[in-house]
């Protein structure tokens, strides 16, 4: 079995931070310094006035003149929910977690530390949440169980929060998931686009789609296609736990009004704290990131993946000195992340590379896969695979499936 965290308004609830109690008004995440002037995430105050994320500001205010906007706190998300994956880990959970505010772990192998049963891991889940005073973020958290990831999610949007968890057999999976709507399938991001074309061809619930024939929506679909049905028969992709970070951070406290070389000078001397951190243990850096907190409230973070692994602090200079020019307010501090490591700084090139070997061409392949998967995920790199060449339609003729990872990339990590 499945078992499914699920706090809601968690970005806008680690924005708050100590001011929780302004949840009970009408409050939303002002739009981000520089983007679009779209509201975030809103209280359920802010929800009876017909706000929801995404709605423009004007718009927003107009239906709610007395809307209160909290800065978004992109970084204070980030801390606060790796803090709840690691209290989850903690009691042996394996957690795979794509977004903050969600994540998913099997529960078959805690029952045996958890009281022989899924209740006791359950009870030990909630007190991981609620931590040690009971008084954490995750305590509000909403509990789905059921035998997939995504039947467990739907289980956890129909749970109350604090309330007994949403427990949902392997044998009543499909008859649960029939009479919800098609739209809950955006919860997957390879999905996002899906839902709005079957409700104009008028599937609107997970019934009517797992109904149609796999024939039928593989070609209509492709690969979406046959996943979303899946997902509606009550059948999902395993689990694939986190990597949990290695936090090497630096952060540096600015005078007032910083800008131009005083914030260079300011990025200078965090790089070379960072590298001389003895949990870098003469690694290089692949991926960087560089936030600040600002003046008047609020973060902002960037993140920068390299094109080859460096611990070279010039060019670490050069990659990050053009996004400090990114900041849309004063900061009153900045701060420099790494985000993930690379082979060993000292190892060295060959002093013959034969560029034209078949050896060097996969290496130099692997490499940019790599720089792939750090910059956008696991799925950013497939290839295309012939299926049936000869066919007359274009569908049927090659897939794109994942490129394989090179043992190398393996022992790297």
């Amino acid at each position: 079995m499945v078992i499914c965290v699920l706090l809601a308004r968690f970005a806008l609830i680690a924005a708050l931070g100590d001011r929780r109690a302004l949840l009970a008004e009408p409050v939303a995440l002002a739009p981000e310094a520089g983007g679009p002037q779209m509201v975030g995430e809103v209280s359920a105050a802010a929800e009876a006035f017909g706000l929801h994320s995404g709605m423009r500001l004007g718009e927003a205010l107009a239906r709610c003149p007395g809307l209160r906007l909290v800065p978004p706190d992109p970084d204070g998300v980030r801390s606060l929910w790796s803090e709840l994956l690691d209290r989850l880990e903690g009691i042996g959970a394996a957690v795979e977690s794509d977004r903050a505010g969600q994540a998913f772990f099997e529960a078959g192998g805690l029952t045996g530390i958890h009281g022989g049963n899924i209740e006791g891991v359950l009870a030990s889940t909630r007190r991981a949440l609620a931590g040690r005073d009971g008084s954490g973020a995750g305590r509000g958290a909403r509990i789905g169980v059921a035998p997939a990831r995504f039947s467990a999610y739907a289980a956890a949007l129909k749970a109350r929060p604090r309330r007994a968890a949403e427990m949902v057999s392997a044998g009543a999976v499909r008859a649960f998931l029939a009479p919800l709507p098609v739209r809950l399938l955006r919860s997957r991001a390879e999905l996002a686009a899906l839902p709005e074309t079957l409700e104009r061809l008028g599937i609107r619930t997970l019934g009517e789609l797992a109904a149609l024939p796999a024939p039928a929506m593989a070609e209509r679909f492709g690969h979406p296609g046959l996943l979303a049905l899946d997902l509606a028969r009550g059948r999902d992709t395993p689990i694939e736990p986190r990597r949990p970070a290695e936090p090497v951070v630096e952060r540096l406290a600015l005078p007032e009004a910083a800008s131009g070389p005083q914030l260079e000078h300011a990025l200078v001397l965090l790089i070379a704290r960072l590298l001389a951190r003895p949990e870098r243990r003469g690694r290089s850096l692949r991926s960087i990131a560089l936030s600040a907190r600002f003046v008047e409230g609020g973060t902002w973070r960037t993140a920068v993946t390299l094109r080859q692994a460096s611990a070279d602090p010039d060019r670490l200079r050069i990659v990050l000195t053009p996004k400090l020019s990114e900041l849309p307010a004063p900061a009153e501090s900045i701060a420099v992340e790494v985000e993930a490591f690379g082979p060993p700084a000292r190892e060295q090139a060959r002093l013959i590379d034969e560029r034209g070997s078949a050896e060097s061409r996969r290496e130099r392949i692997g490499e940019a896969v790599r720089q792939a998967r750090q910059a956008a995920g696991s799925d950013a790199a497939l290839r295309v695979l012939a299926i049936d060449p000869e066919s007359r339609l274009p569908e049927r003729r090659a897939v794109l499936a994942p490129f394989p990872a090179e043992p190398a990339e393996e022992r790297r990590r």
